[in-house]
């Protein structure tokens, strides 16, 4: 369902036809956005947009929502009210009704006729009550007459989106129930409805005309997360990120994920998770099949709520992908370090003539001098992998400021990639007092910022910027203009989501189509 939010009939009008445009299969109309309704006659504005509703086949649901409960509309009750009955009147389908109205409204002059089903709905802006207060509210909208009950809440965690999730499953049967939660981490409310049985969701027109936090476009709902082919049947995996990175519209891995299981013909989807705590998101969501995991639940975190690590995850000591296995324990993966070296091997090709070809099956990083930036989850794989290839590694962190602090990541270094790494301070390396053959930052930054000094730069063959923000960040452009081989991180991303990809579904990947998505994802990031 698209909400209407025009500030006057006509522009409601045309928004009606976008909504049918784009696919909406139920309208709401907010008349309480509108600057030009006629209180006391009514009539002649709803039968325009309600006439308009039936020429695009398009049922309607009538809001009108007061200021006391998050809505536009700042004067008296009764005449507010009254506009109600008179949208059932003149053929809506559905009213929306709020809980603390509900009595007023029923014992108010005239009739709803027995066509327009009554929404009775409930808005908390501040939490997610308890189950048990939650449950109870459902009860007594039905009590007081609902033919379908409505409660949008606030999730303060991931946590409460899991508790709306299960509300409509616990009504009694034959009760429709409308369970949501507003805000980024009440995000999967209002991706997974359908599957755990809630009566609706709601879809904005464009991203700009949103009607609540939260609240996905209804291309995204339709295309990428396919909300219209639900069943409890769906499988499930999480995209776990934190909410400091939380970014407008659906995460890059979303898109990458969705349109390859899309393409495969999979009854599965990837959701956007915002999590502090990775142990209770993963606990909120037993039925999720699997994991990806971003930084920062990547390091440690991942390790401590798995069951089992392979041996990449736990020699590197972050993991990148949790597998619910068939009894329920969770397996621990790192597609990193493979996706990165897979990635600069493939791309490097001849970058290595002046210094002597590799043997005929040795790595081209064999031998080689690498210095990663970055000692988080991914630069702990990016390490770890060049070492696997037979490369020395010299790592370093801008939180490494100290002698101190250097001394002790060369100690964790040590015994996750043995002698063939060493540590340094982030400074000496951004000054060139630090050198090799390959620079490999893992650390994200802004398209603009580099935290390699350009002189610094003219050290190295090759600069690896593994961040997948843009093909062309600071970094890749002035160890262009220096000569520098350079490597984006779009190959790894596209390599790294095959990867995992493969693991969690046990298809093949279609990279050529993850690799377009990937694409058209930053190509619409960077435009926006």
């Amino acid at each position: 369902m698209s909400s209407v939010t025009a500030d006057t009939v006509d522009g409601a009008l045309a928004e009606i036809g976008e909504a049918a445009h784009l696919g909406a299969d139920l309208v709401e109309l907010r008349l309480d956005f509108l600057t030009d309704i006629d209180l006391l006659d009514p009539t002649p504005m709803l039968e325009r947009m309600l006439g308009a509703c039936e020429t695009a086949l398009l049922p309607a649901l009538v809001t009108f929502r007061p200021m006391w409960e998050g809505g536009q509309y700042s004067g008296p009750d009764l005449p507010r009210l009254a506009v109600l009955k008179a949208a059932a009147g003149a053929g809506a389908q559905y009213i929306d009704v709020e809980h603390l109205a509900a009595g007023s409204f029923f014992s108010s002059e005239g009739e709803v006729p027995s066509s327009t089903a009554v929404i009775i709905s409930h808005h908390n802006y501040s939490e997610t009550p308890s189950d048990e207060a939650l449950e109870a509210l459902v009860e007594d909208m039905f009590d007081e007459g609902a033919d379908i009950a409505k409660i949008a809440t606030t999730a303060k965690c991931v946590e409460d989106s899991a508790r709306m999730l299960a509300l409509p499953g616990k009504a009694p049967g034959g009760w429709l129930v409308i369970a949501l939660a507003m805000g980024e981490a009440g995000l999967p409310t209002r991706l997974l409805a359908p599957k755990f049985g809630g009566y609706l969701i709601f879809g904005a027109l464009s991203a700009e005309e949103s009607s609540a936090t939260g609240q996905s476009t209804i291309a995204e709902l339709r295309r990428l997360y396919r909300v219209h082919s639900q069943t409890e049947d769906t499988k499930v995996f999480g995209i776990v990120d934190s909410p400091a990175a939380a970014v407008r519209g659906p995460p890059w891995s979303a898109v990458l994920h969705n349109a390859a299981l899309a393409a495969a013909g999979m009854d599965t989807i990837y959701v956007p998770l915002c999590a502090d705590d990775l142990r209770s998101c993963l606990d909120a969501f037993p039925c999720f099949s699997g994991f990806c995991l971003t930084a920062p639940h990547q390091v440690l975190a991942a390790l401590e709520c798995a069951d089992e690590a392979d041996r990449s995850a736990a020699r590197i000591g972050a993991a990148d992908t949790l597998q619910r296995q068939t009894d329920g324990r969770l397996q621990a993966y790192n597609t990193e370090w493979a996706a990165a070296v897979s990635a600069l091997e493939a791309a490097l090709g001849g970058a290595w003539c002046n210094a002597g070809s590799p043997q005929k099956g040795e790595s081209a990083l064999r031998g080689k001098c690498v210095v990663v930036v970055g000692a988080g989850g991914a630069g702990r794989a990016l390490a770890f992998g060049v070492v696997e290839k037979g490369a020395r590694v010299i790592v370093c962190d801008r939180q490494v400021t100290s002698s101190a602090l250097q001394q002790q990541m060369a100690g964790i270094l040590a015994i996750s990639l043995g002698s063939g790494a060493s540590a340094v301070k982030h400074a000496d390396v951004a000054a060139g007092r630090v050198a090799g053959d390959v620079l490999i930052n893992s650390m994200p930054a802004c398209m603009e910022e580099s935290l390699v000094s350009a002189a610094a730069l003219s050290c190295y063959r090759v600069v690896l910027d593994a961040t997948c923000t843009s093909l062309q960040t600071r970094l890749l452009r002035e160890a262009q203009e220096l000569g520098c081989a350079t490597v984006s991180g779009l190959e790894i991303s596209v390599t790294q989501a095959a990867q995992q990809f493969e693991l969690l579904t046990g298809a093949p990947a279609p990279v050529a189509l993850m690799r377009q998505a990937t694409l058209e994802r930053m190509h619409a990031t960077n435009n926006a």
